[in-house]
């Protein structure tokens, strides 16, 4: 070989060349994506519905979710607390892509409520994670939007606060996870399997996101408290009826559950000071799964009023005649 000969490639080295260059991405680890703590001012309502054809599935087999859903849904406890403001963040680093303002906060149950065809995600913003992958947050609160097509976020950046637009009856974060054009389960990232019962949910998320979001296979308590007088959803979600006092016309306890599973029979009790039980309210076994269910029980203010002392109430889920799910609380008057 001459002088000015060039030197040779060792050709070993292509072929681990070839393989470092056709190694797919890795995913994004996904944080928290919103500033509320998960079984407390916020509950996991909607996993991705992994059933291919006309039933429902989530990750654990089970039916938190609804046909054709495409994403997590993190709800607030009510629309109260929506109008105290929620921030939603960045669920990992990347660069914001698309994103849409404008659309109002109103539930598309409401009198006079817009068509939101086209627009199901309601005000959103779509973040590029690199290699592919990308979020989408949807539902954001109309002129909450923080951030800016082209703009560089970082993990657990506020990017809006939750809202009430687009297709939804209720508050809360819709999460969308995009390798391409496939929707990812960000539970269970894996396309092998459907679902499994055993899967632990860890998936693409960060340890401390996935312990906050964990399965509740017993569904949860949104809210529970005493009103003064009947209960239905619009006056929970407005922050809860009036507490009663002891000449209220009615003492009654009050729970909202969600993920109900068809067969579970949710039973609450009232009992007063002297632990005598002041009424009981045992439904009948759930037709079908609730995504809400609420529930409530009371009596009128006897003459007088009600004596002084602590009311308790005791709330519990059966299923199969046993409690998956229970709550206690109390009253003092």
């Amino acid at each position: 070989m001459s002088p000015t000969s060039p030197p040779m490639r060792s050709l070993s080295v292509l072929p681990l060349l070839v393989l470092l260059s056709a190694a797919a991405p890795a995913p994004p680890r996904l944080a928290l994506p919103i500033a509320c703590s998960p079984g407390s001012d916020c509950f996991l309502q909607n996993h991705v519905d992994r059933d291919p054809g006309l039933g429902v599935s989530d990750f654990r087999c089970g039916a938190q979710t609804y046909e054709a859903h495409t994403g997590t849904d993190i709800r607030l406890v009510n629309d109260a607390a929506r109008l105290r403001g929620v921030d939603v963040l960045a669920a990992a680093p990347g660069r914001v892509v698309r994103l849409r303002d404008g659309e109002p906060d109103i539930s598309v149950k409401a009198p006079g409520a817009p068509p939101v065809a086209g627009r199901e995600c309601g005000n959103g913003v779509v973040i590029d994670h690199g290699g592919g992958w990308e979020t989408q947050s949807c539902h954001l609160a109309r002129g909450s939007i923080r951030v800016r097509v082209g703009q560089e976020v970082a993990a657990g950046q506020p990017i809006a606060r939750v809202g009430l637009s687009g297709n939804t009856e209720y508050p809360h974060l819709h999460l969308t996870v995009r390798q391409g054009t496939r929707t990812v389960d960000p539970f269970l990232p894996d396309t092998g399997a459907a679902c499994s019962a055993r899967a632990d949910g860890s998936g693409l998320w960060t340890s401390a996101a996935a312990a906050a979001l964990a399965y509740r296979p017993g569904g949860a308590v949104l809210n529970a408290g005493f009103a003064d007088g009947p209960v239905d959803n619009a006056r929970v979600e407005a922050g809860g009826p009036p507490r009663p006092g002891r000449t209220s016309p009615a003492l009654v306890a009050y729970v909202r559950a969600i993920n109900l599973t068809g067969g579970d029979r949710p039973v609450l009790t009232l009992t007063g000071p002297d632990g005598k039980v002041l009424a009981r309210s045992e439904s009948a076994p759930l037709d079908r799964s609730k995504a809400q269910w609420l529930v409530y029980v009371g009596k009128r203010t006897p003459p007088g009023g009600w004596p002084p002392g602590l009311y308790r109430a005791d709330y519990a889920v059966l299923r199969n005649s046993q409690p998956v799910l229970a709550r206690r609380f109390d009253l003092r008057l």
